[in-house]
């Protein structure tokens, strides 16, 4: 059997600068900081820096005054902010850049009183933080999940309409759900540069290119990670089975059965030393060979907040 890693895979600039800030601050300031929902999607990070004194929750008021409290890599809405600034809380936000991005170009489509077509999917803490930032009285922002959700929009203004998307989508059901808004709002305004981040991009080239060689692929990362679960649903669009595991012990034997190239990557908040923990399992299993793709250099780096520099 041979195991074909994918590149880029693994952390991306806004995963490491997040776990950093968490990190930082703990060593500044000592245990315990708060932290509001997971500031990465992974069972891993998140389990470790609980270890390391960090308190997880998912709303301020589980938090005392006079707190340290960081805001997790997906962003809060501007209610969040509002809260924790009224309650005089210190506060470090560890919003991915790349996030902060589409909540600034919301933010302004608001301010012109423009309609707001939000890519997304419901739930998730990215999408909660986005569309809280939207405000004003007379403009709204809808959120759409697929291609049927847009034939069911109905929007009076048409002239006046612009989309963002969330940043760890799928890029091939993005742009088909885009192409779909163009055709039904011919004068929809979208961003520059695309808002699915670089990492999203590499890492699911990084699978279309494991698609063409192996038999099956093993995606790490947690359950709740959309980046992850992306890669995962882009092997088994690309008919090869796959399979995401937070870790080694969630494997099983009979995945591998008639398989002789495996498929390896992992998502943007999970660390290598997970992918180094499934390597190694199925090298005690069956004894593979390693090998690994090449890739694009990933040489993006975000600054953390000037207080914890």
């Amino acid at each position: 059997m041979r195991i074909q890693l994918a590149n880029p895979r693994g952390f991306c600039a806004g995963v490491d600068r997040a776990i950093e800030i968490v990190e930082r601050a703990l060593d500044i300031f000592g245990a315990p900081i708060y932290v509001r929902h997971e500031v990465v999607h992974n069972t891993y990070v998140v389990n470790c820096l609980k270890k390391n004194g960090a308190i997880f929750v998912e709303e301020l008021s589980e938090i005392p005054d006079d707190a340290t409290v960081i805001f997790s890599a997906h962003g809060v809405s501007q209610a969040v902010q509002n809260e924790a600034k009224s309650r005089q809380l210190k506060v470090f936000d560890a919003t991915c850049p790349l996030v902060t991005k589409v909540h600034m170009e919301v933010s302004r489509y608001a301010q012109k009183n423009i309609n707001v077509i939000l890519i997304g999917h419901t739930g998730h803490p990215e999408v909660d933080g986005t569309m809280g930032q939207f405000d004003s009285d007379l403009a709204q922002i809808f959120l759409v999940e697929n291609t049927s959700d847009v034939e069911n929009l109905d929007i009076n203004n048409r002239v006046e309409l612009a989309y963002v998307t969330q940043t760890t989508l799928s890029v091939d059901d993005t742009k088909d759900i885009i192409s779909k808004l163009k055709n039904k709002f011919p004068n929809i305004q979208g961003p520059k540069k695309d808002d699915i981040c670089y990492a999203t991009q590499n890492r699911q080239d990084a699978i279309k290119s494991l698609t063409h060689s192996c038999e099956l692929i093993l995606v790490v990362g947690s359950p709740n990670s959309s980046n992850s679960n992306r890669l995962k649903e882009l092997a088994i669009k690309n008919n090869i089975p796959g399979y995401l595991v937070d870790n080694a012990e969630e494997l099983k034997k009979e995945w591998f059965k008639n398989i002789e190239t495996v498929g390896l990557s992992a998502g943007a908040s999970a660390p290598e030393l997970l992918v180094d923990d499934v390597i190694k399992k199925i090298k005690e299993w069956f004894g593979a060979e390693l090998s690994s793709d090449s890739g694009p250099k990933e040489n993006i780096i975000f600054q953390l907040p000037k207080d914890l520099r």
